[in-house]
C-alpha cells in the first residue's frame, strides 16, 4: 500500500485465528479467553485488517487516557499477539525489571553514548526474526501539539512496515488498518497515516492532540524521538 489514497474502513471482525502465521504470538487459549471476556464486558470489539507480517511498528491513536492501555492489553490477550513497547532503561530496577521484561517492555537508553532511540530499535529489529513494537505517535496523553516522527524513522531505517490502529471510543472498536510501507516521503506519508484518525472520538476529547482536531494547524514535530 502507498500513500496515494486512504483505504475505506474495513469493519470485518478480527480474532486470534484471523492473524497470519508470521505474526509474533504469546499467551495461551486460557489468556485468550480472558482477553475476549474482558472486551465483551467493556463492550468493545476488534475490527479491520489482521496483520500478516513478521516485523512491524504499530502506532495507536488517539491516546488521551490510561483507558487506552487497558483496551490495548485486552486486545493483545484476545488476539494472542505479542507487541513490545518501550520504556526508559532507568525504570528497569529491582522487581520492576522482571515485571517489565515479562510484559515485553524494551529498555531504551537515552544517553547519547548508547545511541539514539531510533538506532536501538533498529538494532532490535535486526536481531529478531519476528517482532512487533508499539509506539504512541502523540507521545503523551495531554493534547500534544503534533505527532512525533520517531516511529517513522524507525520503520524506514529498519526496513519494516507500519501497522496503524485506531482507538475509537465512539464505536467502542479497536480498528486495525492495513499494513503500510513507508515511501520515504515523510510529509505525504504522515498525511496519509493521520487521515483515518480525524473524526474519531477519543476517551477524553479535551486531551485530543491538536494535530487531530478539525481546526488544528499545528506544525509537525520532526524530532527523532518517539
Amino acid at each position: 500500500m502507498t500513500a496515494d489514497t486512504p483505504t475505506p474502513r474495513n469493519n470485518t471482525l478480527v480474532t486470534a485465528s484471523s492473524l497470519g502465521s508470521q505474526v509474533p504470538r504469546r499467551g495461551t487459549p486460557f489468556s485468550q479467553r480472558i482477553g475476549e471476556l474482558w472486551l465483551r464486558l467493556i463492550g468493545w470489539r476488534i475490527t479491520g485488517t489482521p496483520p500478516s507480517v513478521p516485523k512491524a511498528i504499530f502506532i495507536g491513536a488517539p491516546h488521551t487516557s490510561n483507558r487506552d492501555g487497558f483496551v490495548a492489553v485486552a486486545t493483545t490477550m484476545a488476539l494472542r499477539m505479542r507487541i513490545h513497547v518501550m520504556a526508559k532503561a532507568e525504570a528497569f530496577k529491582g522487581p520492576l525489571a522482571t515485571l517489565f521484561r515479562w510484559m515485553d517492555v524494551i529498555p531504551v537508553y537515552r544517553a547519547s553514548s548508547r545511541g539514539g532511540q531510533v538506532d536501538q530499535i533498529v538494532a532490535r529489529f535486526a536481531a529478531e526474526e519476528a517482532i512487533y513494537i508499539g509506539v504512541a505517535p502523540e507521545g503523551t496523553r495531554h493534547a500534544s501539539p503534533a505527532w512525533k516522527t520517531g516511529f517513522y524513522h524507525m520503520a524506514v531505517k529498519a526496513g519494516v512496515p507500519i501497522v496503524p490502529f485506531i482507538l475509537d471510543f465512539g464505536r467502542k472498536e479497536l480498528h486495525l488498518l492495513p499494513v503500510f510501507y513507508p515511501t520515504g516521503d515523510l510529509e505525504a506519508d504522515l498525511k496519509y497515516l493521520m487521515a483515518p484518525y480525524h473524526g474519531i472520538i477519543p476517551a477524553d476529547p479535551s486531551r485530543l492532540s491538536l494535530a487531530l482536531r478539525p481546526t488544528s494547524d499545528a506544525p509537525r514535530d520532526d524530532a527523532s524521538s518517539s
